[in-house]
């Protein structure tokens, strides 16, 4: 068994409160776990108004396969969010 993490910071500009902040990073969570089907949650810089970290995890039986859809999700949000990816890691481990 294969556990494949992602963890990113990110700058969202324009964000005028937390309120707002929240509502993107709720909408990141969610869409990462509906579209990759795995767990994501915001775990650092949450008192930060401009900056948030981001932790990803995915369990599959092979390591290629976890770090592809990790890829994969990193695109996406690159792609469709409105952040600045400050910086971006995915390590696997085996159980």
């Amino acid at each position: 068994m294969f556990v494949s993490m992602i963890q990113m910071i990110f700058e969202i500009p324009e964000v005028d409160s937390i309120k707002e902040k929240r509502r993107i990073i709720r909408s990141v969570k969610d869409t990462l776990q509906r579209r990759f089907h795995m767990s994501a949650a915001e775990v650092d810089l949450q008192d930060s108004l401009s900056f948030a970290q981001i932790g990803g995890a995915l369990v599959s039986n092979s390591r290629d396969f976890g770090e592809s859809v990790l890829r994969k999700a990193f695109e996406m949000i690159e792609r469709d969010i409105p952040v600045r990816i400050q910086d971006m890691s995915i390590h696997s481990e085996e159980f």
